[in-house]
C-alpha cells in the first residue's frame, strides 16, 4: 500500500543491503525493493541519485537541444502524422504497437543486458508498494521510495523538459515507462510526482505521486528496471 510522508530537510543515503544489489556494466547499481523487478540506483545520464541525468522523448535514444513535436522522431511534425507506437489511423500509420522495442528503449540501449525502461504496471507496483518519502539528498528534491525489505532509491524531482525550456525542477518529477497511452497514441504513461513547499506550508498540501501521461515528445527522466 503507498504511503506518504513528508521529510523537507533531512538528508537520505540510499540504504543498499549487501544481497540486494547487481552491478551493470556500467556500474549502474540494482535495486532489490522486493518487488518484481529491481530498480536503477539513479537516473539515466547520472552517476549519482541526486543527479538528474539525462532528459529523453518517449522511443528515442539520443538527448537534445529542443523537445518539440517538430523535432520528434516517431511524427511528421504533427499529431495526426505519427510513423511508429500508434494504434488509431487519425493519427498516422497504424502498426499497433504498445510497447517500446528494445532499439528505441533508452535504458536498454544505453545499459545493455536485461536493463530496460520500466512498463506502466511496474511504475504502478512501484508506486503502490512501497514507502514515498519527500526529501533532499545532497541538496536535491525528491521522494526516497522504500521497499517492503528497507531498501530504497532516489528519484530526484527533475522536472521536465518542453522546447527549450527546463519545467518544475526541484518540485516536480516525471518519469517515463516503456508503455503507450492507447486511449491516445501521441501520449505515452509514465509516474508524476510533486510537491510545492509553497503550498505545503499554507495548506498542509500533501505529496502527490500517482500514474500519469505525457506528450511522447517531451524530455522527461528515465529510472531503468533489470531482472
Amino acid at each position: 500500500m503507498k504511503q506518504y510522508l513528508s521529510v523537507l530537510t533531512v538528508s537520505a543515503l540510499l540504504l543498499v543491503s549487501a544481497s540486494g544489489i547487481l552491478k551493470a556494466q556500467s556500474n549502474t547499481i540494482a535495486v532489490d525493493l522486493g518487488l518484481s523487478v529491481k530498480w536503477a540506483s539513479c537516473n539515466l545520464g547520472a552517476s549519482a541519485p541526486e543527479e538528474f541525468g539525462d532528459y529523453y522523448a518517449w522511443g528515442e535514444t539520443e538527448t537534445k537541444g529542443n523537445y518539440r513535436l517538430e523535432t520528434y522522431k516517431w511524427c511528421q511534425g504533427s499529431y495526426n502524422t505519427l510513423t511508429k507506437y500508434n494504434n488509431g489511423s487519425y493519427h498516422g500509420t497504424v502498426d499497433n504497437k504498445t510497447v517500446l522495442d528494445p532499439k528505441d528503449d533508452v535504458a536498454h540501449v544505453k545499459l545493455g543486458g536485461s536493463w530496460r525502461m520500466p512498463t506502466k504496471a511496474e511504475l504502478d507496483e512501484l508506486m503502490n508498494n512501497c514507502t514515498w518519502t519527500w526529501t533532499t539528498q545532497n541538496g536535491a528534491s525528491g521522494f526516497k521510495v522504500t521497499g517492503s525489505n528497507g531498501n530504497s532509491i532516489f528519484l530526484p524531482a527533475a522536472g521536465s523538459r518542453n522546447g527549450t525550456v527546463f519545467n518544475y525542477v526541484a518540485e516536480h518529477g516525471y518519469y517515463w515507462s516503456s508503455s503507450l497511452y492507447t486511449d491516445d497514441p501521441n501520449i505515452a504513461c509514465t509516474l508524476s510526482f510533486n510537491f510545492d513547499s509553497e503550498f505545503d506550508f499554507e495548506f498542509d498540501f500533501e505529496p502527490f505521486v500517482g500514474s500519469s501521461s505525457c506528450y511522447r515528445y517531451e524530455g522527461l527522466s528515465v529510472r531503468a528496471v533489470t531482472k
